[in-house]
């Protein structure tokens, strides 16, 4: 299994454990290859993602994913559109066994001591990365809506960024 860190810096040439938010311990943080698509944005660019587990209902599976075909979905808000049409990152692949599981809903595997990459890779087409991933991508003029009723839900969820979202 290899794992990925996304970063908008082009020449990273070692991690180094750092801490994040209100967290004591530092961390190189990375995310499996299902939850890859949901970096494939700008760093700061709020999102949500969600996707339904095996216990959501019957209910949530056709209000959030009943006229669709796609399984997983990503909105982002209008205001963000032109940053990730225009954007581009890098893809920083490591091996998988240089970390342990962080949060397995998420994807999320960390580190605690410096790790070099395996290579890096520049994803241009944000969009059509996003997409080729049969993802179905949402514009909308706000994710408040969207993330109170997902928080009702029985859907799984990463929310991203959301410091940075609307505030209506």
């Amino acid at each position: 299994m290899k794992l990925f860190h996304f970063s908008e810096e082009p020449d990273i040439q070692i991690f180094e454990p750092r801490t994040i938010y209100d967290q004591t311990d530092a961390k190189v943080w990375t995310i499996d290859e299902y939850h890859a698509p949901h970096y494939y944005f700008p760093r700061d660019c709020p999102r949500v993602c969600l996707w339904p587990k095996d216990d959501t209902s019957d209910m949530d599976n056709e209000r959030f994913f009943g006229m669709s075909k796609a399984r997983r979905i990503i909105a982002i808000e209008t205001g963000w559109y032109e940053r990730v049409n225009k954007g581009s990152i890098y893809r920083y692949t490591f091996d998988a066994a240089d970390f342990e599981v962080e949060e397995e809903n998420a994807g999320y595997y960390v580190s605690r001591r410096p790790l070099i990459p395996m290579e890096v890779e520049r994803i241009d087409d944000l969009i059509t990365a996003i997409l080729n991933e049969g993802i179905e991508l949402r514009i909308t003029p706000s994710l408040q809506p969207l993330r109170e009723q997902i928080l009702k839900s029985t859907v799984n969820f990463s929310m991203i960024r959301m410091r940075n979202a609307r505030q209506d």
